[in-house]
């Protein structure tokens, strides 16, 4: 007989607004999928010297490491009844613990802080490691997202968790289209009943570049040329999703730029990450990069071949 794993929604919690944020925003996407949800804390340990100290010994370090997850998993099953709700505590490097969590989850759900003034992200070292190595997606969230962000204000302009999600927003690559990418963001526009923006940012090749500002025929076959490649690639995943409203555009001028200000108006962003099997290890492209530090809605990371 095979055995079915049943793969789950996991949140990265240390006790920070930014990671208390996470675990929320995974409880609700926990329930919208139908699968459990893991709090997982990793215990790094400290140096001997630290963990001997009167004030930060071990058993009160053991006591604030234990209690954190608790107390979260305890608010979230009265927010969320019905939802199953498990808490792990590991010990070791944060980043190595949860790429390895990552790897047994649907998604992998962390926290990061956000840009007074700007409203993106600041992802720290932990963070980007994580995105860099895992081999399954990972959420983003920024310190202080609440639900009522992710959808259409109501009628008075008032913020509601009531009213229709908002978009979800594509990052893609039409010379590398990978479908794990696609199905990602199509199923998760679906489950939200909304919409889905597919955003194609191009540029020139550096052969045309030094022309193209005073050849404007140039430039509008390019255009015709991009949206059409978009429109073909999409085309099966519309027959896929038939019920699902999809827009598609190819905007000239940097894609991380295009996305960030398609980012004001989304409840989701979706990039990918390609991985690197080679000597250069792990790595976040530029555009995923510049995503991950300057959107305003939370960005999930798919990482493909």
């Amino acid at each position: 007989m095979i055995r079915t794993i049943t793969l789950g929604v996991t949140a990265g919690l240390d006790g920070s607004r930014e990671s208390r944020a996470a675990a929320e925003w995974a409880a609700r996407e926990a329930e919208l999928l139908g699968l459990p949800l893991k709090l997982v804390h990793v215990d790094e340990p400290s140096p001997a010297p630290l963990a001997q100290a009167p004030l930060l010994g071990a058993e009160t370090l053991q006591y604030w490491t234990e209690r954190v997850p608790r107390e979260a998993a305890e608010g979230i099953r009265l927010r969320h009844p019905g939802l199953d709700v498990k808490i792990e505590q590991l010990s070791g490097r944060p980043a190595e613990a949860l790429a390895d969590e990552a790897k047994d989850a649907e998604l992998l759900v962390l926290g990061s802080r956000g840009l007074s003034g700007i409203g993106g992200f600041m992802v720290g070292s932990v963070g980007l490691a994580v995105v860099a190595r895992a081999e399954r997606p990972v959420v983003l969230v920024r310190a202080g997202e609440q639900a009522a962000d992710e959808h259409e204000p109501d009628p008075a302009g008032i913020p509601s968790a009531a009213t229709a999600f908002r978009p979800v927003v594509l990052g893609l690559d039409i010379e590398n289209p990978d479908e794990a990418l696609i199905d990602f963001a199509f199923a998760a526009a679906s489950r939200r009943r909304t919409s889905l923006r597919v955003v194609h940012a191009w540029d020139v090749p550096p052969y045309y570049a030094y022309g193209l500002s005073v050849d404007l025929e140039l430039h509008e076959s390019l255009a015709r040329a991009e949206n059409t490649a978009l429109t073909e690639v999409l085309s099966p995943w519309r027959t896929k999703y038939p019920d699902l409203e999809v827009t598609a555009e190819s905007p000239y001028g940097s894609p991380g730029s295009h996305l960030v200000d398609a980012s004001r108006t989304a409840s989701l962003v979706v990039v990918g990450r390609r991985v690197r099997r080679g000597p250069v290890g792990a790595h976040v492209g530029p555009v995923t990069h510049a995503v991950l530090h300057h959107c305003a809605a939370p960005v999930a990371v798919v990482p493909h071949d």
